[in-house]
């Protein structure tokens, strides 16, 4: 993972700011005057792909985790049953269903979803990850599979209880190298690494697998260490109708990073979520995005910028309020091109430098398409 520089402190001095370098350009208030080579301000055509289907395919077949041996009384190791209720799906897969209950999961065993399984989990229900001292361990992992879905309930991860001090990977969901998954209405808080992260896999010797199709609908992702959303290596990924809030405790602390390892991360859609309180960037696209949609959100409050677009390539953001936020509220850096900015509302970001840094666009960026009806109030 990238160091903690990636991210200035908004309390901290400014490195452009303290050097006079002109490796950047202000957005100050109204339109955007600029006529630098580069960067265009007129209308940009958009087709936003068609959304991602939310049926899964799977059997009919229906399994309680309690007829397999959970407890539900948050001191019981409930992994094991989880696990068994799961691998006693037939094959054309089907239902494993979590009633209300507090459940103790170990996370450096995971519970590991199969191909064409509903985890279906009651609203009171809350999956309680162990404590436990690894650097890299997950509640849930879908590795590999598809057609899965993942809906209720809570899962709460071991951020006040970790008997470890290094890492940054304990992650409520990870999906890896999966496709057709989608995860809703669920909240996820207090994870040692990310509330969700979700990606492709490379195996030795393979090459690169990219996730396809993955859905976040309705997710609320609060208070974790690392970050609320990871995207990873991917294609086609809708995030709708959710909260990415209070993030942070290690860097980069963002509600929604775009950041592959390896690959791309490529058509993504990201629209009506908020994206509140998080210690570093609201919504990060660092290095490696592309066709990345970001619209109808409202990014307010966070320590970095609203969002941080780092070498992103044919993005769109628009329709967005952008507020109060300690960095800037949009800035465009390191050779980000093709990148149409419409119809935000920006206010009050910058806090304690003068509001001068609604949008700031690098002069390593080119085709730049700042549209008049962005509103600075």
């Amino acid at each position: 993972m990238s160091p903690a520089s990636r991210y200035s402190d908004p309390e901290s001095p400014d490195p452009e700011e303290s050097s006079g370098s002109a490796t950047r350009r202000d957005f100050l208030g109204g339109l955007l005057t600029l006529t630098a080579s580069g960067l265009v301000f007129c209308g940009m055509g958009v087709a936003f792909a068609a959304p991602v289907a939310t049926s899964r395919a799977r059997g009919s077949a229906r399994l309680n985790v309690r007829d397999h041996g959970a407890k539900g009384d948050g001191i019981a190791d409930d992994t094991s049953s989880f696990q068994e209720a799961i691998d006693a799906l037939p094959k054309d897969g089907g239902t494993v269903y979590v009633p209300a209950g507090a459940y103790l999961i170990d996370p450096t065993r995971s519970v590991k979803l199969r191909s064409r399984m509903y985890l279906s989990m009651a609203t009171g229900a809350r999956l309680l990850a162990k404590a436990n001292a690894e650097p890299r361990a997950y509640v849930l992992l879908a590795k590999e599979v598809e057609e899965v879905e993942i809906s209720g309930g809570r899962i709460i991860g071991d951020r006040d209880s970790h008997l470890g001090t290094t890492g940054e990977w304990g992650h409520g969901i990870r999906i890896q190298g999966c496709s057709a998954v989608t995860v809703r209405n669920i909240h996820i808080s207090r994870c040692w690494g990310d509330g969700i992260s979700a990606g492709g896999i490379k195996n030795p010797g393979e090459p690169n697998r990219p996730g396809r199709d993955y859905l976040f609908e309705k997710v609320v992702c609060t208070e974790n260490r690392r970050q609320g959303l990871t995207i990873g290596s991917s294609r086609g990924v809708r995030v709708r109708n959710c909260e990415f809030s209070d993030t942070g405790g290690i860097p980069p602390g963002a509600g929604i990073d775009i950041e592959p390892d390896t690959d791309i991360a490529r058509d993504v859609v990201i629209e009506n979520c908020l994206v509140r309180g998080n210690r570093g960037p609201g919504i990060s696209l660092y290095k490696r995005a592309a066709e990345v949609t970001v619209r109808n959100c409202t990014i307010e409050r966070n320590r970095g910028d609203g969002i941080l677009a780092v070498t992103a390539i044919d993005c769109v953001f628009t329709g967005n309020i952008i507020r109060e936020n300690g960095l800037g509220g949009i800035f465009l850096r390191t050779g980000s091109r093709n990148i149409r900015v419409s119809g935000n509302r920006l206010k009050g970001n910058d806090r304690g430098r003068g509001g001068k840094r609604q949008v700031r666009i690098a002069e390593d960026s080119a085709a730049v398409h700042i549209e008049p009806d962005n509103v600075i109030e």
